[in-house]
């Protein structure tokens, strides 16, 4: 639809092609098809400027957006040194990203899956960039001496949420999202790091050990409002993100009540209902939930020691390993 045909134009196209349907259900419908329309003029839009008629008479509805196919960004040791990866989400074409022999991690996927945020030590310490989904256009957003890290996207797209060291100790910061404006919004003597948005953008979870071990917290993104979620689950807890519909974190941790051994945890978004989905001695964590909230991805060294790339339905059953290489791939994350 042409950017200079108004939605009250199309309503009156619509209601004399439409006068036989109910107005509630003709606006719905006019509305509908405004919204899923591409802005660009169509070979019908140009044809039929300013008739539902015309447009419908073309025989289809404009097609809607082409989807990003479904894949996972990870960290891998596969090249000697530290590089940000993707893959599809069964495991096949990985592809190197970073592609530079500095220290590469941490990817953060934008919520229109188009850049990766992501941590890079080419300019001497770990700094935030943002890099094209292909890998292309690297972009550094932070400058300080001290390290950045653990990149993680606003819901809206405008902010980034990041580790940072430049305090004496790990704060946790937000910038917009090209690097301006970076605002403390943790204040503690203790470390505070590895933030996750909330769908929708109003709180953060991370992770602290200002209590003694290393545990989840959840905060206002002012920094407001600090609250302990878990209590005694870990010696080290780190939260891996919220469900898609906000309702559960998952969590990665070192369970302090089973000999160190390395779990995943589901928890209600106020702390509640702690239920372990999987562990082995030799480690799961890193988790990451899936678009549609149906997987969680995550890595192990269960089968060799090494960490590697797995996924499994949401309660914890039917992992299946997605990596299989001699060194390691951990932290993954889906592209939305």
């Amino acid at each position: 639809m042409p950017n200079a045909i108004g939605l009250e134009a199309w309503e009156r196209a619509a209601d004399q092609a439409m006068s036989e349907i109910p107005r509630t259900e003709r606006y719905m419908s006019v509305l509908r098809r405004y919204h899923s329309t591409h802005p660009a003029p169509t070979l019908c839009a140009r044809a039929f400027p300013l008739t539902l008629l015309g447009f419908l008479a073309c025989g289809e509805d404009i097609a809607a957006p082409q989807r990003h196919p479904p894949q996972i960004a990870f960290d891998s040791f596969r090249d000697g040194n530290w590089e940000v990866y993707v893959m599809n989400e069964d495991g096949s074409a990985p592809t190197n990203l970073t592609n530079h022999p500095a220290i590469e991690s941490g990817p953060a996927w934008s919520p229109d899956g188009k850049r990766i945020a992501f941590s890079s030590s080419r300019d001497g310490d770990a700094e935030i960039y943002v890099m094209n989904a292909d890998g292309s256009a690297p972009i550094r957003l932070t400058t300080n001496a001290a390290n950045d890290y653990y990149p993680a996207w606003s819901p809206d797209g405008n902010r980034i949420a990041f580790s940072s060291y430049r305090d004496g100790n790990d704060e946790i910061y937000i910038m917009n999202v090209d690097g301006s404006a970076p605002t403390r919004v943790t204040t503690n003597t203790a470390d505070d790091l590895a933030p996750a948005w909330s769908p929708d953008g109003q709180k953060i979870a991370f992770t602290s050990d200002r209590d003694g071990t290393r545990e989840i917290y959840v905060m206002n993104v002012d920094g407001s409002a600090q609250t302990r979620l878990a209590s005694n689950l870990a010696t080290t807890a780190v939260a891996g993100g919220w469900s898609p519909d906000g309702r559960q974190i998952v969590v990665g941790a070192n369970d302090v009540r089973f000999s160190g051994e390395g779990g995943i945890y589901i928890m209600n978004a106020d702390g509640s209902a702690q239920a372990k989905i999987a562990g082995t001695v030799s480690g799961d964590g890193a988790p990451a939930w899936s678009p549609d909230g149906k997987k969680i991805a995550f890595s192990s060294g269960r089968d060799r020691g090494e960490g590697e790339i797995y996924v499994m339905n949401a309660n914890g059953t039917s992992p299946v390993r997605l990596t299989n290489n001699l060194m390691s791939d951990i932290y993954p994350k889906w592209r939305p």
